[in-house]
C-alpha cells in the first residue's frame, strides 16, 4: 500500500484533532491509544495515522488501534521520534511498505498494523492485566487516604449562579460511548430538561447534539472556545494549592469563572458540585468508572472517583450502555399489530354510524356499475 498526503503533527492527540482535516495524515505520539482518541481521529477522516509510540504496549487491552483499523484507517505503529521532530504541518509525505518519506528522503520506518496483529496483542495483555489490577488497587487505597478530605468538607464548593436545588442534572464527559448514551436518553432530556453540565470536552459533546450547556467544569484543556463562549457558567478546576492554569485561557476570552481548588478529576468535582448544591438526581454520561478507563487516562488509580461515588451514589445514575437497550429495530410484526389496533376503532365507528354506512353502500353501488356486475 502507498499513501500520499499532507501531514498534521502533534504529540497530543486531543490537540491534533482540532486542526486535522479530511484526507490529511495524522502524526501522533500516543502510547496505548485509547478508544475515545481513536474515535476523535476517525471523525476527522484522515488518510492514515502514524504513531511515533506503540499504540498497544501490552500493559492492558486498549481498543483504540482496533477501532481505527475497523474504521478503515491505516495505522503505522512505532515510527519513532523522527516523525514528530522532522515532519511539520503541511509537509507532503509518502507512506510506503518500507518507510515514511518526505521529498524523496526516508524519515522513519514503522509497522503497518493489521487487525489480526492487534487482536493477538490484546489477547497477550490478559496475562499482564492481573498485575496491573494489583497495582491499581494499591494506588487507589493509598491515595484514598490522602484525598478523603474531598468528601469530608476540606474543600468547600464555591458559590454558583446555577440553581441545582431539587433539579435533575446531566453530567457529560467525552468518554466512551458518550454520543450513543446521550441520544438514547434524548426523550428524557427533552421532557425533564435537566441542568446540563459539560466536563471540559463534554460541553462540546452537548453542542454537537444540539444542547447548550448550563455549566462547564474542568481545567479547560480540551474544551473549545465555542463552548466557553456559549453563555454557560464556568468553573475552573484548580490544584488544591489554588493554582489554576486553565483560568488564564478563560480570562483571555474575556469571560468570568469560579475556581474550585480540589484534588481528583474534573468529573469528580462536577459530581460533587451537583450533589452539594442539592441536585435531586445526577445522570452521568461518558464518565470513567473502571480500571481500563483510568489506565487509558494515564492514571494509576481512582481514589477520588471511588470516594466521590461513595458519597453521591444514592442519587447517581450512570447512563453508560443505556443505548444498548434501544438498538433493537422495530420489526414488521410490531408495525402490523399497531396498524391493526388503529383500525379497530375505525371499524367500530363505521359499524354504528348511519352516514358512514350509507357512504359505503354508495361506494359499493358505484363499483358494481363500473364493473357491470
Amino acid at each position: 500500500m502507498v499513501i500520499r498526503g499532507k501531514a498534521k503533527v502533534d504529540k497530543r492527540t486531543k490537540n491534533l484533532v482540532k486542526r486535522l482535516r479530511v484526507h490529511e495524515i495524522a502524526v501522533i505520539d500516543h502510547q496505548d491509544l485509547d478508544e475515545v482518541a481513536a474515535y476523535s481521529l476517525i471523525n476527522c477522516r484522515p488518510r492514515a495515522v502514524i504513531n511515533a509510540s506503540a499504540s498497544i504496549t501490552g500493559k492492558y487491552p486498549n481498543t483504540g488501534p482496533l477501532t481505527l483499523l475497523r474504521a478503515g484507517v491505516p495505522l503505522i505503529d512505532e515510527a519513532g521520534p523522527p516523525v514528530i521532530e522532522e515532519i511539520r504541518d503541511g509537509d507532503e509525505i509518502l507512506l510506503c511498505a518500507d518507510g515514511i518519506y518526505r521529498d524523496g528522503k526516508r524519515i522513519a520506518g514503522g509497522t503497518w498494523l493489521s487487525e489480526a496483529e492487534v487482536q493477538a496483542k490484546m489477547e497477550a495483555t490478559q496475562e499482564n492485566l492481573k498485575k496491573e489490577l494489583v497495582k491499581f488497587v494499591e494506588n487507589t487505597l493509598t491515595y484514598a487516604r490522602r484525598e478523603q478530605g474531598l468528601i469530608l468538607g476540606n474543600y468547600p464548593v464555591p458559590a454558583l449562579c446555577t440553581n441545582f436545588q431539587g433539579r435533575h442534572v446531566l453530567i457529560v464527559v467525552r468518554g466512551q460511548g458518550y454520543r450513543e448514551d446521550i441520544l438514547a436518553i434524548k426523550s428524557y432530556l427533552d421532557e425533564v430538561k435537566p441542568i446540563l453540565v459539560g466536563v471540559d470536552g463534554g460541553a462540546d459533546a452537548l453542542l454537537e447534539l444540539g444542547y447548550l450547556p448550563d455549566l462547564i467544569v474542568g481545567d479547560m484543556d480540551s474544551v473549545s472556545d465555542r463552548a466557553l463562549l456559549s453563555g454557560a457558567e464556568i468553573v475552573v478546576h484548580a490544584y488544591p494549592d489554588g493554582n489554576a492554569p486553565g483560568l488564564k485561557r478563560v480570562k483571555e476570552l474575556g469571560l468570568e469563572a469560579v475556581l474550585f481548588p480540589a484534588p481528583g478529576t474534573s468529573e469528580d468535582i462536577a459530581l460533587l458540585l451537583a450533589y452539594e448544591k442539592g441536585a435531586e438526581l445526577i445522570v452521568a454520561v461518558g464518565t470513567h468508572s473502571n480500571m481500563i478507563d483510568f489506565l487509558e487516562k494515564g492514571r494509576p488509580g481512582m481514589a477520588s472517583t471511588f470516594l466521590v461515588r461513595l458519597k453521591v451514589g444514592s442519587i447517581l445514575v450512570d447512563a453508560k450502555g443505556v443505548s444498548k437497550l434501544y438498538r433493537q429495530s422495530l420489526c414488521f410484526r410490531h408495525v402490523a399489530e399497531i396498524f391493526l389496533a388503529a383500525l379497530i376503532p375505525l371499524v367500530v365507528v363505521a359499524a354504528v354510524s348511519p352516514a358512514i354506512r350509507q357512504f359505503f353502500q354508495l361506494l359499493i353501488i358505484q363499483l358494481k356499475l363500473l364493473l357491470r356486475v
